[in-house]
C-alpha cells in the first residue's frame, strides 16, 4: 500500500477576523514549514505529489516542500476548511466550530451534509498515494474519522505542521500514526 501524509499548515500570521481573512504564515510559521519539508524529505520513501488547501497559510506551508522536489503544489478544495452554514454570521463560526467539535459528524447540523464533506476528504485523501497533503485541523480530523470509522468531529488535535500518516489502496485509508498534537488556536 502507498503512503499520504497530511501536514497541517503552520503557524498562521494571524487568527481569524484579525489582519486578513486568509493570512499567510508567520515567522515561526515559515521555520516550522522548512522543518516539515526536511521531515518529509528525510522519509525513506518522500512522497512525489504535492497537494495544498487552496488558503494562503496551507500553500506557504507547502512551498518548501514542492520546491524541494520540483514539483508545484495541485490546489485541491476537497482538502479545504470546513464550510460554515450560511446561517452563521462570519463573526460566529469560531463558537459554531467551538461547539461542532463536541458533536458527531452525523449529527451536526446546517444546510450543508457534514457527513458527506468528511466522506469526500476520506476519498480525495485516498485517492492520493505518494502525496503530502497540506491541509487543516477539521480536514485532518475528518480524514481520521473516515480511517478508524470514529463518528467524532474532533478526534485529535494536531499541532501546527504535524504530519499524519496514512496508507492507501486508492480506495480507502488506514490510519498509521496521528501527527503530534498541540495546543493551537484554529484559525477559521
Amino acid at each position: 500500500m502507498a503512503r499520504v501524509y497530511m501536514i497541517r499548515h503552520a503557524n498562521p500570521a494571524s487568527g481569524w477576523g484579525e489582519a486578513n481573512a486568509d493570512p499567510g504564515v508567520d515567522e515561526k510559521g515559515a521555520a516550522q514549514a522548512q522543518a516539515a519539508a526536511k521531515a518529509l524529505l528525510a522519509l525513506p520513501v518522500a512522497p512525489r505529489l504535492v497537494v495544498s488547501s487552496p488558503l494562503a497559510r496551507c500553500r506557504e506551508t507547502a512551498a518548501p516542500y514542492a520546491e524541494a522536489i520540483g514539483a508545484r503544489a495541485r490546489i485541491e478544495e476537497a482538502v479545504a476548511e470546513i464550510p460554515t452554514p450560511r446561517a452563521i454570521a462570519l463573526k460566529d463560526r469560531s463558537a459554531w466550530l467551538g461547539a461542532a467539535f463536541g458533536q458527531n459528524w452525523s449529527d451536526l447540523e446546517g444546510d450543508i451534509d457534514y457527513a458527506a464533506w468528511r466522506d469526500r476528504v476520506h476519498l480525495t485523501v485516498a485517492a492520493s498515494p505518494d502525496t503530502a497533503i497540506f491541509s487543516h485541523f477539521v480536514a485532518i480530523n475528518a480524514a481520521v474519522s473516515g480511517a478508524t470509522g470514529d463518528d467524532r468531529v474532533l478526534c485529535f488535535q494536531p499541532g501546527h505542521c504535524s504530519i499524519t500518516v496514512f496508507e492507501t489502496d486508492g480506495k480507502t485509508l488506514t490510519l498509521i500514526e496521528r501527527g503530534a498534537e498541540g495546543q493551537t488556536r484554529i484559525v477559521l
